[in-house]
């Protein structure tokens, strides 16, 4: 097994930095384990919130402890909460169970390490460490054939989307909605005042005016 170098471990924070970056991304806290789950090398940008390291830490070694991404190991807690009350009770690191831990792998897909990532939603958490560990020249789990896949014992998780765009369609797609109604609202009479002949014309017995 290959070690994980200094320079690799800051590579693959400053290629996460660069992809939160390009995506306008809340900032980012990133650490790099090596394969036995000790700390490599880890950073917090300005404006992070006290708990970061510790979070992406446990997301990180989450990954190293079942050979998976975070995301995965949350869902296999789902699946067996007693089996993952067990790993906790006998891990000796934390266990961070949400999206933002990814394995590092070479080449061939043999495991140097992992990466964490939090301070955004966990699907651009996700988006990141990929970055991270593609701009240093590693493989994720998502650079992986299906069939590399079932060779390796990969467990890739389904494809990931910024969940912001789907808000942003939402969005666009609600002021269309609305929009539309209003402009029907216009052509057949619905939300204005009443539509007599004349809305200057005043309706009912007029008051005579003083002499």
């Amino acid at each position: 097994m290959r070690g994980l170098r200094l320079d690799e471990a800051l590579a693959i924070i400053t290629g996460a930095f660069a992809e939160a970056a390009k995506l306008n991304c809340h900032p980012l806290s990133v650490v790099v384990l090596d394969a036995g789950g000790r700390v490599k090398a880890f950073q917090k940008q300005d404006g992070c919130s006290l708990l970061r390291f510790e979070i992406a830490y446990g997301k990180a070694f989450a990954a190293l402890s079942l050979n998976r991404s975070s995301r995965s190991v949350l869902a296999k807690a789902r699946e067996k909460p007693l089996f993952m009350q067990s790993m906790e009770a006998l891990s000796d690191g934390p266990l961070f169970l949400e999206g933002g831990g990814q394995l590092i792998r070479d080449a061939s897909g043999e495991i140097v390490g992992s990466v964490g990532a939090t301070g955004d939603v966990n699907e651009m958490d996700d988006i990141c460490a990929i970055a991270g560990i593609r701009a240093a020249g590693f493989r994720s789990d998502a650079d992986f054939s299906a069939d590399e896949a079932q060779i390796l014992n990969i467990k890739i998780d389904p494809p990931l989307k910024d969940p912001r765009k789907a808000q942003e369609r939402g969005h666009a797609k609600s002021a269309q909605l609305a929009g539309n109604k209003r402009g029907k609202d216009r052509r057949t009479g619905n939300g204005g005042p009443p539509n007599y002949p004349d809305n200057n014309r005043r309706v009912g017995p007029r008051r005579r005016s003083p002499a």
